[in-house]
């Protein structure tokens, strides 16, 4: 058997790529940005070439520092940003058009319009998802309207796209254009219950069917294809694992069973709520959506709450109003204050996502006074992750009373010695008692006690906080026969640090309505 598995990571704002062993340890890795593009206020976007160029170098990189060769590596997964839309010409390679980025609001008009037509309803029902600029469909309509000659194009058959997992298997495999139920699942034009492209909305939105990759498990044991021997990997290679990045890190933190949650602190911040086989359509500004499908078993989905500006918010502290040098700082600044001075930052830039979805909302900086300073800014910029956390999580609780496994699949921990193993037991709860987080903003300690004060809850970090990339790993070696099963990945789950609520129930209510009055002042800017 082959020694390890690869990962690529395809990130909002760089790319990775990682290799695992059998035990789940990242054996090397690379990592390098990408440019993030902003054309006009409220557009975001990428080079796709900038980032296959980005993808090929991190592989060939982390190959020569490990001294790895292709025979060595048994599957390679890949996890991306989602519902950022890429097309290409299926000849050439050659895109039509930058990447537009699922931060971008340009598709605002073309929501209206749907929403004006009477559709909304039929998004809801069919793709689980409200009309919202945030999803792939509209993107690719607007690329069909606005780049000359991309109707003419997608309709003689010439043209190709999809997410960015299908771009990078199109260029891996030599021209394999396929996609996983996770990422076909974000872009409103995927029937939740077939997980097939849904012919009347394709219609809806004017999308030729033959533009769009083949959806297959998210782990696959046919292959999407093989990584070519004059490709980056200088070899052949089965590429067999494919997730949306915050599938991946459900994946990767283990949480198989309906009512294990998740919330992954990158760009955004995303939190996810394994339902099982069952499709629950949220009541309270959720996201209904494949979780991950592994061979030919029934996919599990569930439910999602989706918060546009967590990382972000501090690169707009770094990068735009020059407050920090870097993102490291903000935990000894935050920290200099006892709390913000009854300041609240609302980071609204791309309007409100989950669960309020108000594309018209704008950021706001509220509640100032002479005695506010840097370090109230910067404090309030962490608990603004914290704060939108707390109304997913609010709006899960509310869903909840429909949906008996959140109560029976809640988890806690018990208070074994934080780094060894810990003995999980099941909770009957009022709501999610624990919450697993991964990502990038959980190396700041004092963000995450922060999150288990403004929540309440245990915030539990993991030894591998990069759970995205072991995913995506996870999904390659189940296909191959790396892992035998769940239940092996679920034993590899290791805890490295957990935080407990250190404040009264009275402090967070208060501070929670605060909040809840700022984000008030966000809406009808735009």
């Amino acid at each position: 058997m082959a020694d390890y598995i690869g990962a690529i990571d395809s990130g909002t704002t760089s790319t990775r790529f990682m290799l695992f062993d059998q035990a789940g340890a990242i054996v090397g890795y690379e990592q390098q940005g990408h440019e993030q593009i902003f054309p006009r206020s409220g557009w975001v976007e990428h080079d796709p070439l900038e980032i296959w160029q980005r993808t090929q170098a991190v592989i060939r990189v982390t190959l020569a520092k490990c001294d790895v060769h292709p025979a060595q590596i048994a599957a390679v997964g890949i996890t991306n940003q989602r519902e950022t839309a890429v097309m290409w010409d299926r000849h050439s390679g050659e895109p039509v058009y930058n990447a537009i980025v699922w931060q971008d609001t340009r598709t605002d008009r073309i929501c209206r319009r749907l929403e004006e037509a009477g559709h909304a309803p039929t998004f809801q029902q069919k793709a689980g998802l409200p009309l919202a600029t945030y999803f792939t469909g509209p993107k690719i309509r607007w690329i069909l309207e606005n780049v000359e000659g991309a109707q003419a194009r997608a309709d003689a058959g010439t043209l190709l796209c999809g997410t960015l997992d299908s771009w990078l298997i199109w260029q891996l495999s030599g021209g394999a254009h396929v996609t996983d139920p996770t990422n076909a699942s974000r872009t409103m034009l995927m029937d939740l219950v077939t997980l097939t492209w849904d012919a009347e909305l394709l219609e809806i939105l004017e999308i030729p069917r033959s533009l769009l990759p083949e959806i297959r498990p998210s782990s696959d044991p046919s292959f999407y294809g093989r990584t070519t021997v004059d490709g980056p990997f200088g070899g052949v290679i089965p590429i067999c694992g494919d997730l949306g990045d915050q599938q991946a890190a459900t994946v990767g933190q283990t949480c198989f069973s309906p009512g294990e949650a998740k919330n992954t602190y990158g760009t955004g911040c995303f939190m996810i709520l394994n339902t099982g086989e069952e499709i629950i359509h949220s009541r309270h500004g959720l996201l209904t959506t494949v979780c991950y499908q592994m061979g030919g078993a029934a996919p599990v989905y569930a439910l999602e709450g989706s918060i546009a500006m967590a990382g972000a918010t501090v690169q707009w502290l770094r990068d735009n109003l020059r407050l920090i040098d870097s993102a490291a700082e903000t935990e000894e600044i935050a920290k200099s204050v006892a709390d913000t001075g009854g300041c609240y930052l609302v980071p609204a830039f791309s309007g409100l996502f989950a669960p309020h979805w108000r594309s018209d909302a704008r950021g706001v900086l509220v509640g100032l006074t002479r005695y506010v300073n840097r370090a109230h800014i910067v404090r309030a910029g962490l608990e603004s992750i914290c704060y939108q956390t707390r109304e997913v999580l609010d709006a899960m609780n509310a869903d909840s009373g429909r949906y008996s496994g959140f109560a029976r699949g809640a988890r806690v921990v018990s208070r074994a010695v934080v780094g060894r193993d810990v003995a999980v037991r099941s909770a009957r709860t009022q709501g999610l008692s624990l919450l697993k987080v991964d990502g990038g903003a959980t190396v700041n300690d004092f963000l995450m006690q922060l999150q288990a004060d403004i929540l309440g809850v245990d915030v539990v970090r993991p030894r591998i906080p990069e759970t995205t990339s072991l995913g995506a790993a996870y999904a390659a070696g189940l296909a191959v026969g790396f892992w035998p099963d769940l239940e092996s990945l679920r034993r590899q789950w290791r805890v490295d640090k957990i935080w407990r609520p250190q404040i009264g129930e009275a402090e967070r209510t208060q501070g929670y309505a605060g909040w809840q009055k700022a984000v008030e002042r966000t809406l009808g800017w735009a």
